[in-house]
């Protein structure tokens, strides 16, 4: 099988299970946050959302530099509105993928702030770095949602809270 299409693949089912948490968005919790070191439930979420884009991004530059000002990152405080953002951002990252070729995979990509160098990756390397952080996160926001007593949805087999187990 081809390296594309099973990242085209892999979006597609991140999106799927993706859907279900930010429906269940508790739009009463925005400032939710487990301890004071961790990111509140709004910006998580919104960052969850956003990296359904981050293909394209990956596609079309060489890298991401934060001190440049190139993230700019966007809070949406409502199940709606993050359930719009999420596909846009999937609409956006799809697209990408399915207008890449495997010679496009093989470039370089890098995460800076100025002159400090976050990451150096393939342009591969760095699609699938956001597609392991979409899990990561969208774990992360699993454990919020269990905090507040928020049913967890199915991801890749049933939670506790489905009705499937």
């Amino acid at each position: 099988m081809k390296i594309l299409k099973l990242l085209q693949t892999e979006l597609k089912n991140e999106h799927r299970i993706t859907i279900e948490f930010m429906s269940k968005f508790p739009g009463d919790k925005v400032d939710f946050k487990p301890h004071e070191k961790s990111m509140d439930i709004t910006t998580l979420a919104n960052h969850i959302v956003e990296i359904f884009a981050w293909p394209a991004l990956i596609l079309q530059t060489d890298k991401l530099d934060f001190a440049a000002g190139d993230y700019k990152p966007t809070k949406f405080e409502t199940s709606e509105e993050l359930l719009k953002k999420l596909e846009e951002d999937y609409k956006t990252g799809k697209t990408a993928l399915k207008k890449a070729t495997n010679g496009d995979l093989k470039k370089n990509w890098k995460i800076t702030s100025g002159d400090v160098v976050f990451a150096d990756y393939t342009k591969y390397e760095a699609i699938r770095h956001a597609l392991n952080q979409i899990t990561h996160h969208r774990a992360q926001l699993g454990v919020y949602y269990r905090l507040n007593d928020i049913e967890l949805p199915s991801s890749y087999g049933p939670s506790a809270d489905s009705s499937n187990f």
